[in-house]
C-alpha cells in the first residue's frame, strides 16, 4: 500500500487557532496509509510579482506542496471569505510554471469559525480550487463552530462529534487521494 503524503495548510496564523487545532487532530488521528505534515506559514510574505527571488519560506512551502500527494486545507472564514494567509499560499503555488505543483492534486477542506463554521469561505475555496485544477473531496464536509466549547483555550479540538467527523473525512480523503496518486 502506498503511503499518501499530505501537506496540511492552515489559513490562520494565530497561536491558539482552532483551525490549526483541526489540523493537529487530523495529523494525530490519520488512518493507516496517510501521513500529514503541517506547513508553517508564519514567515510567508504576501505574493508580489515584483519579488524576483523567492524568499526561503516560500521555497520551503512550495517544495512541501510539490512533495505532497495531497492537500488538507484548514479554512478559516474572514468576512464571509477565505483567510488571506491561505489564499496567499495558493497564489504563490499557482505561479509555478503551468501551475505544476497544484494542478491535479487531491485536496480536502475543513474549518472552524463562527455560526456557520466557515461554510461560506469553504465554498469560495472550492471555486478557487476549480480554477487551480485542485480536486476537492465533496463529502463529508467539516464545518465546526469555534465558539461553542468544541475547542479548549489552546485551540485543541475536544468535541467528540467533530473528532468523529474528521476521522470519517480522513477515511474518505484517503480513498479519494488514492484515485490520483
Amino acid at each position: 500500500m502506498k503511503q499518501i503524503k499530505v501537506i496540511g495548510i492552515c489559513g490562520s496564523l494565530r497561536k491558539s487557532s482552532t483551525n490549526m487545532g483541526l489540523l493537529r487532530y487530523a495529523k494525530a488521528n490519520a488512518p493507516e496509509g496517510i501521513t500529514i505534515e503541517i506547513a508553517d506559514l508564519s514567515s510567508m510574505p504576501f505574493y508580489n510579482s515584483d519579488i524576483s527571488e523567492k524568499p526561503d519560506a516560500v521555497k520551503t512551502l512550495l517544495n512541501q506542496i510539490k512533495q505532497a500527494d495531497a492537500l488538507l486545507l484548514a479554512c478559516p472564514e474572514y468576512n464571509y471569505s477565505i483567510a488571506p494567509a491561505l489564499k496567499n499560499v495558493l497564489d504563490w503555488a499557482s505561479r509555478e510554471p503551468e501551475n505544476s505543483i497544484l494542478s491535479g492534486k487531491p485536496a480536502s477542506i475543513m474549518g472552524a469559525g463562527g455560526g456557520m463554521g466557515t461554510s461560506r469561505a469553504q465554498y469560495h475555496l472550492r471555486q478557487v480550487g476549480v480554477y487551480l485544477n485542485i480536486h476537492i473531496l465533496n463529502s463529508p464536509e467539516v464545518f465546526s463552530n469555534a465558539f461553542t466549547g468544541s475547542f479548549d483555550s489552546d485551540g485543541n479540538l475536544i468535541d467528540s462529534q467533530v473528532q468523529e467527523l474528521i476521522k470519517q473525512m480522513l477515511i474518505a480523503f484517503k480513498g479519494w487521494a488514492e484515485k490520483f496518486v
